[in-house]
């Protein structure tokens, strides 16, 4: 296959941090062979001659897979199918076997979805990354190259093995694990039981057709079944992972999700009794409670832009032990690789909950506040960064006489808008995988998040007069 173009690549499929579409509409075997060309040049370009692939349990998984590693392959790399894995587990082995990977999945979409996550040279890719990728895949002109091998490893034993090595509990727990029949059904019971876990699972059966409730932990309504199994069992915690098993969900004994931001405050303080005064990122979305509590620590709290790439990109720059995102995305560094990982982050949850003889005594007892989960905003594709910005121009233009504004709020713009105040805080931010805007409100009392909703919506309406959310706040 010398000379390829393909007609019509719909650029939408091109995200921030990856590459998702709808199956077989707006993402192929077509498209994953041509990505595996264009992938294939930017390794070689870093002097990378092997990638390693892997796949969810998306029913789509293995085809594209297919077309992939033969793109690939006819770009002169030689590949590793690591097969059915958790997104981890491919960074994993693009940390251990090699420095490049690629991982087909549809994360938390629907199940007509798939996607590409990609690491090239040790770092995640994205951005203007991304682009190039599509640039390559509009214009492709290949040489033909000696054609590169293919190898299959199964890995899971060498992960399962890296983390029960790290990871010591001081007695034995026994929690449900609801792995929403995505991927990391297939991986992670096992390994809870090798820490010493009793496990009662639900839905590990990995089926990309997600029969019983949809694997998104950040949503309320896919954690019901898990509140009831702890309702009906003995297990003192509950663990959700999502579809392609990089975010964590917690819920406690009493059926209180411990949202990742409460988490982040446990996590910073195991770590940073190991790490004095690193810097712990986290994203726009996070509680304000999260920064002083880091400081408190002797810790350097630093806000970011949420994206799992861009958390990585810039805990690597800032040396930082830990990250962490509202979404479920949890970076360790210290110990670990600095990858999210949702089986990792869930057993260094256990590791510290361990130590305590109750652990949702520990998990209730964390800061709380009055908080709304993520809301989304329903727009056009290419809407929501416009109309962000129009609310972002109009809050510096305005700032002294917004409604009520007049409690001298800090305005944040590294990712959207950020407006916090004494009390609590309010955030307008586009997301960069759906077409929505993402909002989220906390207060330190029940009347502060209700001002602060009030005044953020009508801020909201002035740039876009039907905005109506989807979630409730809580």
């Amino acid at each position: 296959m010398s000379h390829m173009t393909i007609d019509n690549i719909d650029s939408s499929i091109f995200k921030a941090y990856d590459i998702r579409g709808v199956v077989p509409t707006s993402l192929n075997t077509q498209i994953a062979h041509a990505l595996g060309l264009a992938f294939a040049k930017q390794a070689l370009a870093h002097e990378e001659r092997t990638v390693a692939v892997g796949r969810d349990g998306r029913l789509s998984g293995p085809e594209l897979s297919k077309a992939l590693i033969e793109g690939l392959r006819a770009g002169g790399v030689d590949v590793i199918d690591v097969g059915m894995v958790t997104t981890p587990m491919l960074y994993f082995a693009a940390h251990t076997l090699c420095k490049s990977g690629i991982q087909i999945t549809g994360s938390h979409n629907p199940k007509d979805y798939n996607g590409f996550k990609m690491v090239l040279a040790g770092k995640a890719i994205y951005g203007e990354e991304i682009l190039a990728l599509y640039q390559e895949m509009k214009n492709r002109q290949s040489k033909t190259l000696s054609k590169g091998s293919l190898r299959e490893v199964d890995i899971s034993s060498d992960y399962s093995k890296r983390i029960t090595s790290d990871v010591t509990l001081n007695r034995k727990m026994k929690i449900v694990i609801d792995s929403g029949n995505g991927v990391a059904g297939a991986s992670a019971p096992a390994i809870f039981k090798a820490l010493g876990c009793e496990v009662v699972e639900l839905f590990s059966e990995v089926d990309g057709q997600f029969p019983n409730h949809h694997p998104d932990p950040s949503k309320p309504e896919n954690l019901k079944d898990l509140i009831q199994a702890l309702q009906t069992t003995d297990a003192e915690l509950g663990l959700a992972f999502d579809g392609d098993g990089d975010r964590l969900g917690v819920v406690t004994k009493d059926g209180q999700t411990i949202y990742p931001d409460r988490q982040m405050l446990l996590f910073a303080k195991d770590v940073l009794s190991r790490v004095p005064g690193g810097a712990i990122v986290f994203d726009v979305k996070c509680s304000q409670q999260l920064a002083p509590a880091v400081a408190s620590l002797g810790g350097k709290p630093v806000m970011y832009k949420t994206g799992h790439s861009l958390i990585k990109a810039q805990m690597k720059v800032l040396d930082s032990p830990l990250g962490g995102e509202m979404s479920g995305h949890i970076f360790f560094k210290e110990r670990w690789y600095g990858f999210d990982d949702g089986t990792y982050a869930g057993a260094r949850l256990l590791e510290i909950l361990s130590q305590s003889p109750n652990a949702s005594d520990v998990l209730n007892a964390l800061p709380t506040s009055f908080s709304t989960p993520e809301l989304n905003v329903p727009c056009h594709e290419g809407e929501p960064h416009r109309l962000t910005q129009s609310i972002l121009d109009y809050v510096k233009a305005n700032l002294g006489d917004l409604p009520g504004l007049h409690k001298n709020p800090v305005v944040c713009d590294v990712d959207g808008l950020r407006i916090d105040w004494s009390d609590g805080f309010g955030l307008i931010r586009a997301s960069n995988t759906t077409p929505v805007l993402v909002l989220r409100f906390e207060g330190q009392t029940s009347e502060a998040l209700s001002r602060i909703e009030r005044d953020m919506m009508a801020l909201l309406r002035r740039v876009k007069p039907d905005a109506t959310f989807q979630g409730s706040a809580h």
